[in-house]
């Protein structure tokens, strides 16, 4: 099972295959930065205790859609949600599911991936979509 598999799965079936894509490129996105840019992100809204979660070994815990939205603000949010067909309000409830399993997933050791890493990861993320 590929990595894609295991966060849809996680997050409860191939409906969210498409929002997972939006997901990712979001997160990839200029406006975000990549991995590093969303914890950034998450610290400066006051959330960076959330994304630590996702990434040490321990319980995931959960983050909200108005949570998201807080931290994710912006033409980047919007456009993610248009890439996935949802409204910005359906895609950051998609998104309060499947981001927590994501980062997990691609942080397996509790710390997040280098950069050409991350990029391998997304790969077999694309190939098993």
């Amino acid at each position: 099972m590929g990595l894609l598999d295991e966060v849809l799965a996680m997050a409860g079936g191939t409906q969210h295959a498409s929002a997972l894509n939006a997901i990712l490129s979001l997160i990839n996105s200029p406006q975000v930065g990549g991995l590093a840019g969303l914890q950034s992100m998450f610290q400066q809204g006051g959330l960076g205790h959330i994304m630590s979660s996702w990434i040490g070994n321990g319980p995931n815990l959960p983050v909200s859609a108005n949570q998201l939205q807080n931290v994710l603000h912006g033409g980047a949010l919007q456009q993610a949600a248009q890439q996935a067909g949802m409204d910005s309000s359906q895609f950051t409830n998609t998104m309060s599911t499947l981001l927590p399993h994501l980062v997990d997933k691609v942080s397996p050791n509790g710390q997040l991936p280098d950069a050409s890493a991350l990029q391998q990861m997304l790969k077999g993320l694309a190939a098993g979509a």
